[in-house]
């Protein structure tokens, strides 16, 4: 039996209870039918249905966020060794039942395997990480003043709202509850619902690991809804939010007259710009593997090449070859290296700019065709001979899809990599250390990798600059978002006070 249908065999024993029971939302520790009726989610390598959905609406909303409040004052009063226990149980328990995580998040979404079987254990890592944050995340600081003695302290925020995408569904929504719940919150989360299968194995981990009902619910549904009532809500005192710039826009809108706490990780247009000193070759692969990687489908993927005109024609040559090069096939598969978009409607997105590519004069010089009709697949794809005013360089298409714009001086490059809406991210790669320098002190990213892809530290803070985001990730960025600050001054003796109407 070959891998592949190994993993089919596989696959087909973890989706069977879906079929036969489908995906309940989950409240206060309790299956429950969505307001809303049901709605099916398909997968995008053979377009078949998977299972039948719970179509959860405001009404859902209104219970889960009841629950998480109910929850709250529990979860945020037990003692922080025991909630770290938990987590760490959690984490466990993740590691347990990666398989099945990797195998459904791949039908589920399209991403090939060689990636999602790494994304539960980046999951569990996520929440031991937290976890150990668990004991110091209320600490303070002691400020002292010539008359008092002030103390800050941080307390939970109370229950938040999570809204997940759909690209790597599992692991982001780890990035957010876990910190979450390491803080003292309850959790009120609403999966993307283009990928609802492994949101509804992590609040069954979470369960079987101890953590009480109704510290996380589960509401699938549709952001019009489910995401709208989810946004608006009273008792939801903040919304972590991954997703487009255009939906972070309306998440602001819709929180505004309940005062939520927002932090938005959004899109990207993201610059790689490789100057002729650097050491090409891992240049070349870091290119490569930071826009075709999960099909393209990520946020950091630097989609625009600017590559200095002195080494363009060669840099250019070897990236084609090795574009054409990659591996289109089953997600299961262990050697595919890029599967099928993650629906329909982004299928057709992606591939409408190949012929916008054309029209506005740039050159397909790889791919930019879609491959057979049994699932949304599309051949990578490179654009040359472009230049930064053309769509494909402006829009973020959000697919394995690169735009390379030649550049001659640094001071061009600068101009460029900044001329976008988007400040996510920016991949420098030279081997002068005061061009780097200078030229990451001037990009206008949020995270900047020097000779290097994406590599994401925990500790760190991640999140964009306009329209890329508001607030960080990471470390004690996490807390910052999920907690309050409380400050207390102590008179240290008896210090004059001004008396009025004496």
């Amino acid at each position: 039996m070959s891998d592949l249908d190994s993993n089919l065999s596989k696959l087909a024993g973890y989706l069977e209870r879906f079929r036969a029971s489908g995906i309940k939302n989950r409240i206060a520790g309790e299956d429950r039918d969505g307001a809303g009726g049901v709605f099916q989610t398909t997968s995008p390598v053979d377009k078949s249905v998977i299972c039948d959905v719970a179509h959860g609406t405001a009404d859902d909303i209104d219970a889960a966020a009841n629950a998480a409040h109910d929850a709250f004052a529990g979860w945020r009063d037990m003692p922080a060794t025991e909630r770290r226990r938990i987590l760490l149980n959690v984490a466990d328990a993740i590691e347990a039942r990666a398989e099945e995580i990797s195998l459904c998040e791949c039908w589920d979404t399209g991403q090939t395997l060689r990636f999602m079987s790494k994304a539960a254990l980046r999951g569990a890592e996520n929440f031991r990480y937290f976890a150990d944050q668990v004991i110091q995340a209320r600490d303070g600081q002691h400020l002292k003043s010539p008359t008092l003695m002030n103390v800050t302290s941080r307390t939970p925020i109370g229950p938040v709202g999570v809204i997940t995408p759909w690209n790597t569904p599992f692991m982001l929504s780890t990035w957010k509850i876990a910190p979450a719940l390491a803080a003292g919150c309850t959790v009120v989360h609403k999966p993307a619902e283009d990928s609802p299968l492994t949101a509804r194995l992590l609040v069954e981990i979470a369960e079987e690991a101890g953590l009480p009902k109704g510290v996380l619910n589960t509401v699938n549904g549709f952001g019009p809804d489910a995401g709208k009532a989810l946004c608006e809500h009273p008792k939801i005192k903040a919304i972590a939010f991954v997703g487009e710039s255009r939906t972070g826009s309306l998440i602001v809108k819709q929180g505004a007259d309940t005062h939520k706490r927002n932090h938005l990780e959004l899109g990207g247009k993201n610059p790689v710009i490789v100057f002729d000193d650097a050491d090409l070759d891992r240049a070349l692969d870091a290119v490569i593997f930071m826009i075709y990687s999960i099909n393209g489908e990520r946020c950091t993927s630097s989609s625009r090449l600017l590559v200095q005109d002195t080494i363009k024609e060669e840099f250019e040559a070897k990236l084609a070859l090795r574009v054409n090069n990659i591996k289109v096939g089953h997600p299961l598969d262990p050697t595919t290296e890029i599967g099928p978009l993650v629906t329909e409607e982004h299928y057709n997105k992606v591939s409408s700019y190949f012929d916008i590519a054309k029209e506005d004069g740039a050159t397909v010089a790889a791919g930019g065709v879609k491959v057979g009709d049994e699932g949304y697949f599309v051949r990578p794809t490179l654009f040359t001979n472009a230049t930064n005013q053309m769509r494909i360089a402006r829009e973020e298409i959000f697919g394995p899809v690169l735009t390379s714009i030649p550049f001659s001086t640094e001071d061009e490059a600068l101009s460029i990599a900044n001329d976008t809406d988007y400040g996510l991210t920016g991949y420098v790669w030279t081997n002068d250390l005061t061009r780097a320098l200078r030229f990451t002190d001037k990009l206008e990213a949020g995270m900047i990798w020097v000779n290097s892809e994406n590599v994401r530290h925990l500790p760190t803070p991640f999140g964009g600059v306009k329209a890329s985001g508001i607030g960080r990730d990471g470390g004690d960025w996490s807390f910052e978002f999920y907690m309050e600050q409380k400050h207390v001054g102590f008179a240290t003796g008896q210090h004059k006070i001004m008396r009025l109407g004496a």
